[in-house]
Order: structure tokens, then C-alpha cells, then sequence
């Protein structure tokens, strides 16, 4: 196995716990943005140790961050966070398994961003197997039922709460993809778990503070609600810190479409969590539409 699919399932193993564990603390009462937060909060603290713990014990130099680094780093950063907002919000809407489904859009737009970014183009077959994925999110972005998915006009359907949503995190995560490949290439050729470990502690901690600082300005109250629930939280950091390491690792090794379409097996461990964790059992439309999407994806990887 090529190690950057290797870093790639075991990334989408952390993810999925990760956002499951976000999922239950959504529910319990902190908002999307709280939620976020303390995946920052109780990672980047393991983060630094474990950067300084290991650099101490293997005596090797920390490389530079420089503007380059910077630039692609806090891009990537600041994506993430509105990405994963959404991915919360969207939680509150539909259940596991669409919930991921839908933010799975970002590998239908990684593409477009790297060739934008840095210079990654897609085939005329890729551009088929986005517009299969296209057509998997119309059918997934129908709300229920009880909701007058069934009379909704095709441009309704794409404006909907969950559509817009979904989409939005998958621009969002395209970009912090795009973004965080940039970072690593900018760290030039350091071995491959101090870039890796670098970044991740740099970006965490940025984004942890640039939180921190939204929050004093408009929700203290949000901050003792995230730290009181520290229980989870600490969970949550620990698999956070495990996922994240291994999707820099990936991007620094593979560029990120490719990356993003071998994390599609995250669709089929979003389904498995979802029966097994939370009781939920798909219609046969959202069936419908995980396998186009996942089709898409499978194509993707192939021809790109």
C-alpha cells in the first residue's frame, strides 16, 4: 500500500470518530461555532507537547515557517473552521451518514481549487465524474418528506438549508486542502513527521486563538460551556490529533484530490456509525444518492 493511502485511512478512521464525538456535543447544547472551538481547545495543548516532546528526543531541527508557509497555512486554517461550522450546523438538519455525505462535495471542488491554487488540472473523464456527483447532491440536498422535498423545483432544492450547507463545507474543506498541501510544500524537504507535526501545531494553535478571540468579542458564555465539557472534549482532541496528522501527512505526500477521493471510504463508515451510534437508517433515496456520489468519487480517483 502507497504510505500517502495509508495516511489517508487512518485519517478518515480519527475523522469519524472525531466528528462523532462532535455530533453528540452539538446535541448537548454548545453551538456549531462551540463546537468547533473545542476541537482546538483540547488538541492543540497535546499538539505542542507531543511536537517538543519528540523533536527533544530525536535532536532534529525545526523547519522555518516562512511567508509561503504562512500564507497557504492560516488560507487553509481559517477554511477549516467555516468548513466544519457548517459540517455541525448541518448535523442539527440531517442525519450521520448525509450530514457527511453532503460535506463529501469537497472532493467535487478540490479539483477546481488546486488547478486555481496550484496548478492541478483535472481530465475530461474527471470532469464527468464531477458532474455524477453533482446530480448524487441533488438528490441528497431533498429534504424530508414532511418538508415538501417532494414538490420542490430543482433550483429550490439547491438553495435548500442542507444543499447550501453541505456545499458551502465542501468549498471551505477544498480549500484547507489546497491550503494545507501548500503549507507543507513551503516547509521544503524537512523529513516528512517534523513538517508534518510542525504544521499541524502551527495552524492548530492559530486557529484555537482566532476562535478565542471571536468569542471574547461576541459569546464568553460559549468559552465556559466548551471547557466544561471536557470530558468529551478531551476525547475529541485526541482524535482530532490523530486525524489531522495523518491528512497532513497525506496531503504533504499526494496532492489533494487525490487525497480527498481515497477518503470517500469515510461514506461508509459514516453509514456503520450512524446505525451503529445513533439509530439511524437511510431512505432509499439518500441510498440513491451516497452510491452516485460515491461512483463519482471512484471515478474520480481512477482517471485523474
Amino acid at each position: 500500500m502507497e504510505p500517502w493511502i495509508a495516511a489517508t485511512l487512518a485519517a478518515v478512521c480519527f475523522q469519524t470518530a472525531r466528528f462523532a464525538i462532535q455530533k453528540r456535543l452539538k446535541t448537548a447544547g454548545l453551538s456549531a461555532a462551540g463546537t468547533t472551538w473545542a476541537r482546538f481547545v483540547f488538541s492543540a495543548p497535546l499538539l505542542v507537547v507531543a511536537l517538543f516532546g519528540v523533536q527533544w528526543l530525536s535532536g532534529a531541527r525545526l523547519p522555518f515557517p516562512n511567508t509561503e508557509f504562512w500564507a497557504y497555512g492560516l488560507m487553509g486554517g481559517v477554511a477549516q473552521i467555516l468548513a466544519t461550522i457548517c459540517v455541525v450546523a448541518l448535523f442539527s438538519r440531517r442525519n450521520f451518514a448525509v450530514g457527511i455525505t453532503l460535506k463529501k462535495s469537497e472532493v467535487l471542488m478540490t479539483a477546481l481549487v488546486g488547478w486555481l491554487l496550484l496548478g492541478e488540472a483535472v481530465s475530461l473523464a474527471g470532469f464527468g465524474a464531477l458532474l455524477l456527483g453533482a446530480v448524487a447532491l441533488l438528490v441528497l440536498s431533498r429534504e424530508p418528506a414532511g418538508q415538501g422535498g417532494a414538490r420542490q423545483s430543482l433550483a429550490r432544492r439547491l438553495l435548500t438549508p442542507s444543499a447550501v450547507l453541505g456545499l458551502t463545507s465542501g468549498l471551505f474543506f477544498a480549500l484547507a486542502g489546497v491550503g494545507y498541501r501548500g503549507a507543507m510544500l513551503a516547509l521544503g524537504n524537512d523529513p516528512l513527521w517534523l513538517r508534518s507535526a510542525l504544521a499541524l501545531t502551527l495552524i492548530s494553535l492559530s486557529q484555537m486563538l482566532l476562535m478565542l478571540g471571536w468569542f471574547l468579542w461576541r459569546d464568553r458564555a460559549e468559552i465556559a460551556r466548551v471547557l466544561a465539557a471536557w470530558r468529551p472534549g478531551i476525547a475529541m482532541g485526541l482524535a482530532s490529533l490523530g486525524g489531522s496528522y495523518f491528512w497532513f501527512t497525506a496531503f504533504a505526500l499526494q496532492n489533494a484530490a487525490y487525497v480527498y477521493a481515497v477518503g470517500q471510504v469515510e461514506l461508509l463508515l459514516s453509514i456503520l456509525g450512524g446505525a451503529v451510534f445513533f439509530g439511524e437508517r437511510l431512505s432509499r433515496r439518500e441510498i440513491s444518492g451516497v452510491i452516485l456520489l460515491g461512483v463519482s468519487v471512484l471515478v474520480l480517483a481512477v482517471v485523474v
